[in-house]
């Protein structure tokens, strides 16, 4: 089986916007303060990047800003999926050719396709960038999933890294460990899929408090998981708010709260709920947040 490209803690950062554009400053303190924590790797321009309304110029930028700002201090994974495999190609080849360390590709959405077609999808954006390339599975959001069989296929390709799956589905997860490395999407089930043999986590609340979820994750590698459980339940009710309306509204509500003003979510994201926002103040208050910011 392939090794893992990273073990331990991936955060799948939000993009700070001003205005109408990327606030790239703000990119680089985010990227750092990750790296501060204890990060193993970056994703960015992934979902939680809103890598829909970013544009290709903008996503450049950011992964040439992201391999500027980490200097090999932690491995920049650039989000390059698309539902249009010769721009998931371009954008991947791309990527590599700025630096990057991998790249993580969701499948391909609103057109879909079939299970070979998600092979040959793979196959394509493996051999055009020729660095490691996580597959992402979330059929929530793209209204298909990979199957264990094709990922079998998928383990073949020599620089397929392994997958980020988030169906919630554990047994499934258990199967696709026999032959490729796997990393949690979903925050509250990164203990079990350690358990199972995981790699670790593609995390969206460590974007809030990346030194909690490092501790939580580190626990579990070095086998303390009656720790890393009592870590991920004291973070539950912060990882449940964080997609009590659809991801980054909340997580992006958050990070202003904590001192790190992210701009608001390019439409057609709107901003979050005032009762939403209540109960956001409210949990971040009883985990004392700033305890895990200094």
């Amino acid at each position: 089986m392939t090794k893992p490209m990273f073990t331990g803690l991936c955060t799948a950062l939000v993009t700070p916007f001003l205005e109408e554009s990327v606030n790239y400053p703000m990119l680089e303190v985010l990227i750092q303060r990750q790296i501060d924590a204890g990060a193993d790797a970056v994703v960015l321009a992934g979902t939680t990047g809103e890598s829909p309304t970013l544009t290709v110029e903008e996503k450049l930028e950011i992964f040439r800003v992201g391999v500027k700002t980490a200097a090999g201090r932690c491995r920049i994974i650039a989000g390059t999926g698309s539902n249009c495999t010769a721009s998931a190609v371009d954008l991947s080849r791309r990527a590599a050719q700025i630096g990057v360390d991998g790249l993580l590709v969701v499948t391909p959405y609103y057109n879909k396709t079939t299970q070979s077609g998600l092979v040959k999808h793979y196959r394509a954006v493996c051999e055009a960038a020729q660095i490691p390339v996580i597959a992402y599975n979330v059929p929530s959001r793209t209204g298909m999933g990979i199957d264990v069989a094709t990922c079998r296929e998928l383990a073949k390709l020599p620089n397929l890294a392994g997958i980020k799956e988030a169906s919630g589905e554990l047994s499934k997860a258990t199967r696709m460990l026999e032959f490729m490395p796997v990393w949690s999407g979903n925050d509250d089930q990164t203990v079990a899929m350690m358990a199972l043999g995981g790699s670790g986590v593609i995390s969206v609340a460590s974007n809030v408090v990346p030194e909690a979820m490092n501790a939580m994750v580190r626990s579990a590698l070095m086998g303390n998981y009656p720790l890393a459980a009592a870590l991920q339940s004291r973070l539950l009710p912060l990882m449940d708010l964080l997609f009590c309306e659809v991801n980054p509204i909340p997580v992006k509500a958050a990070m202003a709260m904590i001192g790190y003003d992210c701009g608001p979510c390019r439409m057609p994201l709107d901003g979050l709920t005032a009762e939403n926002r209540e109960k956001l103040c409210t949990c971040l208050d009883e985990l004392d947040i700033c305890a895990y910011n200094k």
